[in-house]
């Protein structure tokens, strides 16, 4: 083979790689083929024409079938749907905007790559373990979330059709009419509701990738390491939370929105003076709004997480750098610009000085990246102050995060969208259901 059709073999493969950068039998196999299980997979022409044909089916034709043909307007009043219409659209709303967000990411990035697996080889062998074994759980957890909903779902489904709610013999015998009706609804639910949880945890699994960082990222201080290796790998994880942030932004406001107006209008909906509230007309309404609210808080739950360990690395540079410079030796060759104090020994504050014990009562949120531990500085007299001083001032005033559209998701926004969203959804649950 000729020089010239090497360089062609080889682009040829690197613009192959730089979209999937992967193989059949890598880390994402047995996800991928939960993925195809699903009717999600979009990696090829095959599985993406069946994926869209199914999003079809069972996000607006099933649901429109069951509102305009099955919902029993003539029915008892036990087994009327008033709500029906405000079910299908808040789920088949946030369905599509999950749906379409998926298939953006996989159609532009490939799924290696939206997932950061083609970042792996530069990182630690901590962080791609903790890694891996937590994308082996986000199925597990996804199914922690869709398994208890879809059970609920299918008790009033099932207790819909058997208790004579509808008889519309489509197929020639009541029973197998009913029978393929119910499967059907509850497929079509099903599939809303993992497509949406779907996008809120590999968001979820995205953002753990990025805590395993900020993690291992925090072993820097713990070493005898320079302040210019300290700024690049701290420039190189912000990076990172800059892309998630641009590929998520959307995805995050508009199911913030979708998900908000959706309880307004359950609210008014069940608080009109006219409005007949029972368990059997309004609980399905209840359990979307649950949902919904659920898939919501997983994905500010993660942003916000994510950012409040990117912050606390300033809170531990500024202990790192006071530890350091407190810490004064009494040898001549020390590269100090502190006078010295007379300080005997090699440390002001050794790491033996404070029991474990003292920390038994913090509980398991806190890690190296917020802690009360004073840091061992001996192994810092050869960073001068001024570098230190000024690696802290780049952290203060270069504060890192999950934002969207600039506005960042701390604890602050947090509490606050979580009291709107929780106070909604209790008003709406003691209407429906009578929990307050």
């Amino acid at each position: 083979m000729s020089m010239e059709e090497g360089k062609v073999s080889l682009i040829g493969k690197r613009r192959g790689l730089s979209r999937t950068g992967s193989h059949s039998y890598d880390e994402l196999h047995s996800f991928r083929s939960c993925l195809r299980w699903m009717c999600v997979d979009q990696s090829n022409a095959w599985t993406s024409t069946l994926s869209w044909f199914v999003f079809i089916i069972f996000t607006f034709i099933v649901p429109s079938l069951s509102h305009f043909y099955l919902a029993c307007s003539d029915c008892d009043n036990r087994h009327a749907r008033p709500y029906d219409s405000l079910v299908q659209l808040s789920l088949s709303s946030i369905a599509t905007l999950s749906f379409v967000s998926l298939s953006q990411f996989v159609r532009i990035y490939g799924l290696r790559r939206f997932l950061f697996f083609d970042k792996l080889c530069d990182e630690s062998e901590i962080v791609r373990k903790g890694y891996t074994a937590q994308l082996n759980r986000s199925l597990k957890i996804l199914s922690i979330f869709v398994i208890p909903c879809f059970t609920a779902e299918s008790a009033y489904k099932i207790w819909w059709y058997s208790s004579g709610a509808t008889a519309i013999p489509f197929l020639g015998n009541v029973v197998v009419s009913d029978t393929v009706a119910c499967i059907l609804e509850l497929c079509s639910w099903l599939y809303r509701t993992v497509v949406f949880f779907l996008v809120c945890v590999l968001f979820r699994l995205i953002c753990y990738l990025q805590i395993l960082r900020l993690q291992d990222f925090a072993q820097v201080f713990q070493v005898d390491s320079d302040v210019e290796s300290v700024l690049r790998e701290h420039l190189r994880i912000r990076r990172h939370l800059k892309i998630i942030s641009h590929r998520y932004r959307v995805f995050i406001l508009l199911a913030l929105i979708m998900v908000t107006v959706s309880q307004f209008a359950s609210l008014l909906n069940t608080t009109r003076h006219t409005a007949d509230i029972t368990i059997f007309k309004s609980g399905e309404l209840a359990l979307v709004s649950v949902s919904l609210l659920a898939g919501l808080m997983i994905l500010l739950r993660s942003a916000t997480r994510i950012t409040h360990k990117a912050q606390g690395v300033t809170c531990l540079a500024a202990k790192w750098h006071v530890c350091a410079t407190i810490d004064v030796f009494e040898t001549p060759e020390a590269d100090t610009e502190t006078p010295t104090i007379g300080v005997v020994g090699n440390q002001v504050f050794p790491c033996e000085a404070s029991s474990s014990s003292d920390y038994d009562d913090v509980g398991s949120e806190e890690d190296e990246l917020d802690n009360t531990k004073l840091i061992p500085s001996y192994a810092y007299s050869t960073i001068s102050f001024q570098k230190r001083q000024a690696l802290v001032t780049y952290f203060e005033n270069n504060r890192a995060g999950i934002t969207v559209f600039g506005f960042m998701l701390d604890r602050t926004s947090l509490h606050t969208i979580v009291t709107i969203e929780l106070s909604l959804v209790l008003w709406l649950l003691g209407k429906t259901i009578g929990i307050s």
